[in-house]
């Protein structure tokens, strides 16, 4: 099951004993065991169909978390998906970012501020009405980490989300991210298959049959991956 983590925790995600299969099929994580500290930067790896996504969307709720899996997060935690057209509902900038905090009983100046403020964050508050569709692929990536941002989320979840992106984008969003985690000690955990990404991660895991295989420093992960002669800049 899925817990909120105790304020006076130093970690932003405990996870222990977590076992997971689709229907029919063997387990695609097993007795998988995760710790990530509050206001750190982690990076996620391991080849296709190593779990890694499935792991993110157990934490995020977007699917059912097994009963006797252990579970805890520092919520409100945030998610953003590969694919932004994914989560982005709404047709302007500040419109979508309002929209998740409908449930949040706050008045319009609140709502307002909290928005204008997020945007901020994300460098973006200067196309609050800008329309969706008028984005480019990373500025709809930041829009949804705004998003989360406007609803306090004390974890982000991001799954891939350089993978649509070209190279300047790609720089341009994973140096956003460090930088939002610095500045507002927020924890991420980001799936990555470009290896270059490492250089901004404090720390990077490796998922593999369905268990953590490594966890380490960046440049220490990435070297061992190198060495790999088929995989020399990527997992992909």
């Amino acid at each position: 099951m899925t817990t909120l983590i105790p304020n006076d925790s130093s970690l932003s995600v405990d996870i222990a004993d977590l076992t997971y299969a689709w229907p029919g099929h063997k387990p695609l994580l097993n007795n998988c065991c995760l710790q990530v500290p509050k206001g750190q930067f982690w990076m996620l790896l391991g080849a296709n169909g190593s779990g890694k996504s499935t792991l993110l969307k157990l934490m995020s709720g977007l699917l059912d978390c097994p009963p006797e899996a252990k579970i805890r997060l520092d919520k409100p935690v945030g998610f953003v998906f590969q694919n932004p057209d994914r989560q982005l509902v709404m047709p302007t900038v500040g419109a979508d970012v309002a929209f998740g905090l409908a449930s949040e009983n706050l008045t319009q100046a609140e709502t307002k501020t909290r928005v204008e403020k997020a945007l901020d964050a994300v460098g973006l508050l200067h196309l609050i009405r800008r329309p969706i569709y008028a984005l480019s692929g990373g500025q709809k990536h930041r829009v949804a980490i705004a998003g989360a941002l406007a609803r306090h989320c004390r974890l982000m979840l991001l799954d891939e989300p350089t993978a649509l992106l070209d190279p300047d984008s790609q720089i341009e969003l994973v140096e956003q991210l460090r930088g939002l985690v610095d500045r507002t000690k927020i924890a991420a955990l980001w799936i990555t298959h470009r290896l270059e990404e490492l250089n901004w991660a404090d720390r990077a895991v490796l998922l593999a049959d369905g268990a953590i295989a490594a966890s380490d420093r960046p440049e220490i992960i990435r070297d061992q991956l190198e060495q790999i002669p088929s995989i020399p800049s990527s997992l992909a």
